[in-house]
């Protein structure tokens, strides 16, 4: 490592603060907040950077109608981050607020430094208005009259706006995203960016409200008469923040950012609007926007209305922040989807945690007081094959945290947690410790088992802070873990011969499942999985044979332009490179935007008779689901595979 200290930058979004923190905001924050752990144990420069978004018609009604000032409103609204990120271990080092007076004045520089450089015009502008969402739509853009976001109705609103000349920046970002490979991840997300750009035409950005109908919010400096449209008060916060809140040991400042984090519902935003602004202003992109994948209950989105929001402090109650923290990074991969469940975050606490790490620590550290009194032996002989082991990780522990796979990181940790477990019970410390002949073998097994336990908690102390902290002084360590980084302190043999070791209480209790909240979880899988059995058994009625299937030929599409079929509610017209390019109608207008399909890598069945439907022809249909409610889910690939490749 560099002995001159990197910067390293790592955001959240800043959070709607109207809304009530739930696992998406955690997940998001948590992985940020491990990202900022693991580089300043690195000795790097770090700024780590969450907070809120306050302004908008939103936060001024619903302080209007609890008979407070929007910004009292804030104020209290705002505190439920803050408590839920001490509950998490969130070790951010700012937490900006829109309505800070330091940021309102940079927004208000920013917006007077584009309107002198005529990026910004003042036009006439005839749209529709979602106020829930305070985002314009255009007419083809609606979903059966409705916001196609939210799915409320929309006014049409016909007004003098400011306009952001965002489309001359199109063909610009196109060539920046495609020679910067890594600068939106994963690459899904980074495929459905470009191929909106490729096959549409960027428009314009209205930023602007007229103050008559929103006064809160950020005025514009050169007009007093409109108020900043939210998103872009909002995007400005990770640049303001690096001129006020950012600690000041990094004198060439910290923009910019090494890693937006993000969920994959505001990515056009970031990867377009909030691009485009900053080469407007002639400033440096951030070097990656991260998007990461959703968290669903039982296969379904959370929802106030579907009763299925599953608050994150209640679950750190109940289970510990550790264990949360752990479960949403070592359960799937970042950037996918993943399924929550209680009994899922149980197995994973009682498996991993409890029974690998805790277990293993727990009866190493007894071992060395049972047998040496505490003091770690001097061993006789090396483990060649252990240390060979700890030391390959290292190398692909820090490969894959630089790219964000959180998931991948545990996984090489995991190697070296279950290969000490395996070395422990071959080597048998409790049959060596009966024969007197054998004690410099014990000295040996004792001391390698205990140093790799020490190498394993650095290695997870930015995934779970509180119990390596805790295990870190029961190695003997005085000096805070934080001080420790992994690139260097994670060699073979560090830990001297001598020191004190002592065992404690276990890391991780297992979580007993006679706890009733337990059983209601187990009982709902339950009839999940017995509902689950019944829909297949009912669907097992006409079975086809293999000769059948081999006749279906199924092969990944890439989604070149899709635009809704005129006087048509739900058929939507896509053009698809399969290898040759074909046209496809697709009944699947209710659940998707035209827009949300572009760049799509989806699956085709390519030797369909061709049909028509109301009066297009089409020749293929691509594979989705429809659940009971008639919300419907096409079939995409999560890897980047070349179109027209065949899926067997």
């Amino acid at each position: 490592m560099s002995s001159i200290p990197e910067k390293f930058y790592v955001t959240t979004p800043i959070y709607y603060v109207n809304d009530i923190p739930h696992i998406g905001h955690a997940y998001t924050t948590i992985a940020a907040d491990i990202l900022a752990r693991y580089n300043r144990m690195n000795g790097n420069d770090v700024f780590f950077l969450t907070g809120t978004d306050e302004h908008g018609q939103k936060v001024e009604k619903a302080a209007k109608d609890r008979g407070m000032t929007p910004k009292g409103h804030s104020d209290l609204m705002v505190k439920n981050f803050n408590e839920l990120w001490v509950k998490l271990n969130i070790s951010n080092d700012a937490f900006i607020r829109t309505t800070d007076v330091e940021h309102k004045k940079i927004v208000q520089e920013i917006m007077s430094g584009l309107w002198r450089a005529g990026e910004i015009e003042k036009r006439s502008y005839t749209g529709m208005y979602c106020t829930p969402c305070e985002r314009f739509w255009t007419e083809k853009d609606l979903a059966e009259g409705n916001c196609p976001d939210c799915g409320r109705p929309v006014e049409r609103i016909e007004e003098n706006n400011y306009f952001f000349l965002m489309s001359k920046y199109q063909d610009r970002l196109i060539k920046h995203i495609e020679q910067n490979p890594r600068f939106i991840l994963p690459g899904t997300r980074r495929n459905e960016v470009l191929g909106f750009l490729k096959n549409n035409q960027l428009g314009d950005l209205c930023i602007s409200r007229p103050a008559a109908r929103l006064a809160w919010g950020i005025p514009l400096p050169f007009d007093e008469n409109y108020t900043t449209y939210v998103w872009f008060d909002a995007l400005v916060n990770y640049y303001s923040a690096t001129k006020y809140l950012a600690p000041e040991k990094n004198k060439t400042g910290f923009w910019p950012a090494q890693h937006h984090i993000i969920g994959k519902d505001i990515l056009t935003t970031h990867s377009v609007y909030w691009s485009t602004m900053l080469m407007a202003l002639g400033m440096p992109l951030p070097e990656n926007i991260f998007a990461h994948g959703w968290w669903t209950v039982r296969g379904k989105k959370m929802s106030k209305s579907l009763g299925n929001v599953t608050a994150p402090g209640e679950l750190v109650d109940r289970f510990g922040a550790d264990a949360f923290r752990f479960f949403l990074f070592r359960e799937i991969p970042f950037g996918l989807d993943g399924d929550f469940s209680e009994e899922a975050l149980i197995k994973r606490t009682n498996t991993d945690l409890a029974n690998d790490f805790g277990n293993l620590a727990g009866r190493v550290l007894t071992m060395a007081e049972k047998y040496f009194g505490g003091a770690l032996p001097e061993p006789a002989g090396e483990e060649n094959e252990m240390r060979l082991l700890s030391e390959e990780i290292s190398a692909g522990f820090d490969r894959s945290l630089k790219r964000l796979d959180f998931h991948g990181a545990l996984d090489e940790v995991w190697r070296l947690v279950s290969y000490t477990n395996k070395y422990v019970d071959s080597s048998a410390p409790w049959t060596l410790a009966k024969d007197p002949a054998l004690e410099g073998r014990l000295r040996t097994v004792i001391y390698s088992a205990v140093e790799a336990v020490r190498i394993i908690t650095l290695y997870l102390h930015p995934f779970i802070p509180e119990a390596t902290a805790k295990l870190w002084r029961q190695l003997g360590f005085e000096q805070d873990i934080r001080s420790f980084g992994t690139r260097t302190a994670c060699g073979w043999g560090l830990l001297k011969p001598g020191v004190k070791v002592q065992k404690g209480e276990a890391l991780f209790p297992r979580v007993e499942t006679g706890d009733p909240a337990v059983k209601q979880e187990k009982q709902k899988n339950k009839e999940a999985k017995k509902e689950k059995q019944h829909m297949t058994e009912q669907n097992m009625i006409d079975l086809i044979g293999i000769e059948d299937f081999a006749k279906v030929q199924l092969k990944v599409g890439l989604v070149l332009s899709a635009e809704k079929v005129e006087k048509s509610e739900k058929l939507i017209k896509l053009k698809v490179d399969t290898g040759e390019e074909r046209q496809i109608v697709a009944g699947i207008g209710k659940s998707y935007t035209p827009e949300y399909l572009v760049g799509k890598k989806i699956v085709v069945v390519a030797n369909l008779k061709p049909a028509k439907l109301m009066g297009i022809e089409s020749h293929g249909m691509l594979l989705a689901a429809t659940d009971a409610d008639g919300v419907c889910s096409i079939l995409a690939l999560d890897k980047d595979v070349q179109q027209g490749s065949r899926v067997k």
